[in-house]
């Protein structure tokens, strides 16, 4: 089967999606021939992220840091779990609109006037915010939230949905 020489490639389309606007490139990848189980020879593709500009590098302050969190279901309930260690309830945001979840605040304490310089900084600072779409809906107004031993769980009551009513058709 041929290719119409005016078809990109899958190849080619990958390439082009991590290009950015002025065509620098934001990934390169590095392509080697392997041999697969059955023998056949076939291209492994390993893809590394470059930076544009070396002086386009994030800064610490240009995002808020991220929030892990645990979502799982009972038969009941939706329940939401976030690690939030060193973190203050009076620090801690929590809301809901139209079955979004939002949770954001500020860990503070890592700042340290008297460090001349740096080894190692891994853990985060400052602002964090996290948005889930929750995947199930939930009762807004019957929302339980507790803070205990650095862990924020969130539960909220499922709302039961109804089974799909058959329309009949004249």
């Amino acid at each position: 089967m041929s290719r119409k020489q005016d078809e990109m490639s899958l190849d080619d389309e990958l390439t082009a999606a991590f290009l950015s606007e002025d065509g620098n490139p934001g990934l390169v990848a590095e392509e080697e021939m392997v041999e697969t189980p059955d023998n056949t020879p076939a291209v492994a593709v390993e893809e590394t992220y470059v930076a544009e500009d070396p002086n386009d590098a994030w800064e610490e302050d240009d995002l808020p840091g991220q929030l892990a969190v645990d979502v799982y279901e009972t038969a009941t309930k939706l329940i939401v779990k976030a690690r939030t260690a060193g973190i203050e309830r009076k620090d801690l945001d929590v809301s809901i609109s139209d079955n979004i979840l939002t949770i954001s605040g500020v860990l503070s304490g890592g700042e340290d006037d008297k460090a001349t310089q740096w080894h190692i900084q891994e853990c985060y600072w400052g602002e964090f915010s996290r948005t889930i779409a929750l995947p199930v809906q939930v009762k807004e107004d019957g929302v339980e939230a507790v803070l205990k031993d650095g862990v924020l769980t969130i539960s909220f009551e499922k709302e039961k949905i109804q089974e799909a009513k058959r329309i009949t058709i004249n």
